[in-house]
């Protein structure tokens, strides 16, 4: 039995749960329809995570395996980098969202080192990359945020009159 495993995917849920709170949040606060319907997009995301782990969960505790090949058949796969269009997001909330995905690649680096650490409490293989699978998910979200919040801050830079420097 997958012992440790079940607790890891756990806190991997609650993990995720937490994110789509955030980000429907977000979305509530948002002025614009583009702003609320990116933050949408986010948390539509992290409960795509939340229902993928679920079903792991449940079939792990009912005494099946962990098989790689049947997690990258799953439909749940690390997503492209251009899965969101950020150009939704507008100028006019730029101080928003620039909290929003500040704090975004913080849950994001805390969900890759949870990974990490993860694969350290493990023994067999398949979890070890299972646990590279959903790191790899968090790492896809990490850049994104990063670059998206960098192009907002030399904007609100820009708006500050910060610039140029």
């Amino acid at each position: 039995m997958y012992k440790e495993e079940l607790a890891i995917i756990s806190q991997a849920v609650l993990n995720e749960v937490e994110g789509f709170e955030f980000y429907k949040m977000a979305s509530e606060r948002a002025s614009s329809d583009g702003t609320r319907e990116a933050f949408k997009e986010l948390a539509n995301e992290e409960m795509k995570h939340a229902e993928y782990l679920r079903k792991l969960w449940t079939q792990l505790s009912g005494g099946g395996e962990i098989k790689i090949e049947d997690i990258l058949g799953s439909g749940v796969v690390i997503p492209s980098p251009e899965i969101y269009r950020w150009d939704k997001v507008d100028k006019n909330d730029a101080s928003v969202a620039m909290s929003v995905f500040g704090i975004g690649m913080q849950m994001e680096q805390s969900s890759i080192d949870f990974y990490e650490k993860a694969k350290e409490k493990v023994q067999s293989q398949a979890s070890k990359d299972l646990f590279d699978i959903l790191s790899g998910w968090e790492r896809v979200h990490l850049l994104q945020f990063s670059e998206q919040y960098g192009i907002l801050k030399e904007d609100w830079w820009a708006e500050q009159g910060f610039a140029p420097f």
